[in-house]
């Protein structure tokens, strides 16, 4: 039935493109009136068949949907099919979790494993070291994981989970809003949804670029004390090690992780590995050596 109505309707614009003949559509509508009876049809077309139409499009969405879901398995036959929880408590576990959108030679996989006694882990380490990679590895491969489709991982479980994240916070020149004001809008977004959505799961990344230093690692510790007397869960990632503070005044709340990097003869070796606790190596005045600007110590 669908196929006809398609058929029907590429049959009614075919007669009205008849009129892109400059000699054919003076002809026609000089004396049948072709472009007015063609609209009419083409209206009476979309009254008749608005439902069904609409039913047909929502099955090809779903349809193509379920074909890229199949398409991941076939082309990473390795990568795991997830297993989905069930029950009201948080459940994000990983056995060996990559980012699926870096190749495979070069992607570093991690372990993972959210706990009941701990809700907030916070990430801290140098720059370039793999904190913003980390989040949204988990992240995808958690939409990909309720989404049906295999993820980038060796095992994974996850129970039905509300992703709302925190990430590349940009100004806008159009709404006439700076970065610090739309930072802002975020955070009320984000602590709003903990309240209203069940069951989210936060992912925030270096939570307000757009102020001083001080103000920063003020507000981002009043927003992190606020989703932990919601009850909040998920991960911030950050490079203010004052933030890493948390864990030892909230100790069955808080983790600390870190992403490190060794310094050898001047260079420096990432191994993107996610380790326990706080991050002590740190290469913002390496880097900017490297460009040829002098930090010196104060």
């Amino acid at each position: 039935q669908t196929s006809a109505q398609i058929k029907e309707l590429s049959r009614l614009v075919n007669n009205f493109n008849a009129r892109l003949n400059m000699l054919v559509g003076t002809v026609l509508n000089l004396f049948f009136l072709w472009d007015l009876k063609q609209i009419i049809a083409i209206e009476d077309w979309k009254r008749n068949n608005r439902q069904n139409l609409e039913e047909s499009f929502e099955v090809l969405a779903g349809f193509e949907a379920l074909m890229s879901i199949a398409g991941l398995h076939i082309n990473y036959p390795e990568w795991a099919m997830p297993i989905i929880a069930n029950g009201e408590s948080y459940s994000l576990s990983a056995r060996e979790i990559a980012h699926p959108l870096i190749v495979e030679t070069k992607r570093i996989a991690n372990s993972y494993e959210l706990v009941d006694t701990h809700k907030i882990d916070i990430i801290t380490g140098s720059n370039m070291a793999g904190k913003s990679t980390f989040l949204r590895t988990i992240g995808i491969n958690t939409v990909l994981a309720l989404s049906g489709a295999p993820v980038c991982a060796e095992a994974m479980e996850v129970s039905v989970i509300n992703i709302i994240s925190y990430m590349r916070i940009k100004d806008s020149l159009n709404e006439s809003t700076s970065t610090f004001k739309a930072e802002l809008d975020r955070l009320q977004m984000l602590l709003g949804a903990v309240e209203t959505v069940p069951k989210v799961f936060f992912l925030v990344d270096e939570m307000l670029r757009g102020t001083n230093s001080v103000d920063k690692y003020l507000g981002s510790k009043a927003v992190i004390e606020q989703l932990i007397a919601k009850n909040a869960v998920g991960m911030v990632a950050t490079h203010d090690l004052q933030i890493a503070q948390l864990e030892t005044k909230y100790p069955d709340y808080v983790r600390n992780y870190y992403f490190d990097i060794q310094v050898i003869d001047g260079e420096m070796l990432f191994d993107y590995k996610l380790k326990h606790g706080e991050c002590k190596t740190f290469n913002a005045t390496l880097l900017l050596r490297q460009i040829g600007i002098e930090v010196g110590a104060e």
